[in-house]
């Protein structure tokens, strides 16, 4: 058993039983509905369908990120226990959570100054981040040591390409990341954006895809053009998506189609902090890379 905990946050985007497969502690992301607190508990306060019906009947949805405070009482049971702690959060490109956690550890840092406290930026979103804690976890289960995964999980970041698009842009208006005009005319068009997590984290609109037949087959081409060792990937993947399974599960096998060496493809659902931005409609697609994102 190592002695080093590994934790991160709801928005990993994986199931809870995942992460509870894999050892993983989690903090819960809170948003507010109404004026109501919630946690972003993999959909168990309010599940993704719930809440967009209410989004789009007018409900206001604001989300925040785990307080200083929140980080410490969930590191501290750990610290007491002599674990030393490695905690990946959310982008920094998306959220401010990586600098919450930062000063997180400084100040929890001067209770137990002979224990090891760790914050890594995973400059990813959605299950991307949760690909990264999963390799993560691999590492610590091959027996490297905590410094060893904190190396690793530098290095490795960089190499989490993820791609996405989305069949509806309703959210993507509201939130300013699409303008009014551009959303009108996508859904006129039928047109879907595919977007990508850009090297510094952040989220960026690449290109357009008439249809989204057309957007599954531009990701997976992404795919194969980058993915370590190409058309003979054999690593995991993970797909999450916002009330759209039938087009991640189209992802899915397009995938074993044109990388039939690929190994696990893992299906999960966005949660309540990224889907309040993207609503339904968006697939999110992540693999490993052959070289570090640009």
């Amino acid at each position: 058993m190592s002695n080093y905990v590994l934790t991160c946050c709801s928005t990993a985007d994986v199931s809870e039983k995942y992460l509870q497969s894999r050892d993983v502690k989690y903090v819960y992301f809170n948003y507010e509905l109404d004026g109501v607190q919630c946690k972003d508990d993999f959909g168990r306060t309010n599940a993704p369908a719930d809440l967009y019906k209410k989004m789009l009947a007018g409900a206001e949805c604001r989300t925040s990120q785990v307080s200083i405070g929140e980080y410490m009482a969930f590191w501290r049971p750990f610290l007491e226990e002599g674990k030393d702690v490695l905690h990946v959060s959310l982008s920094s490109g998306v959220s401010g959570t990586y600098e919450s956690a930062c000063q997180a550890k400084v100040e929890i840092e001067q209770e137990f100054p002979d224990r090891k406290i760790e914050v890594v930026d995973s400059l990813q979103a959605s299950s991307g981040y949760g690909l990264l804690v999963d390799g993560l976890a691999d590492k610590r289960d091959e027996g490297l040591s905590f410094d060893e995964v904190v190396a690793w999980a530098k290095e490795a970041r960089h190499r989490v390409y993820g791609w996405f698009f989305s069949t509806d842009l309703t959210f993507f208006v509201r939130g300013g990341r699409i303008s009014k005009t551009a959303g009108l005319l996508g859904g006129m068009l039928n047109i879907c954006p595919v977007m990508d997590i850009e090297a510094d984290g952040s989220l960026a609109v690449k290109e357009k895809a008439r249809g989204k037949k057309k957007a599954i087959a531009r990701v997976v081409e992404i795919m194969t053009q980058t993915a370590e060792q190409g058309n003979a990937y054999a690593r995991k993947v993970f797909i999450s998506n916002s009330e759209c399974v039938s087009d991640a599960q189209a992802v899915k096998e397009l995938i074993q189609e044109k990388l039939p060496q690929t190994g696990d493809i893992n299906i999960f659902t966005i949660g309540a902090t990224i889907g309040v931005h993207t609503g339904p409609g968006t697939v999110a697609t992540f693999w490993w890379g052959e070289e570090p994102r640009a």
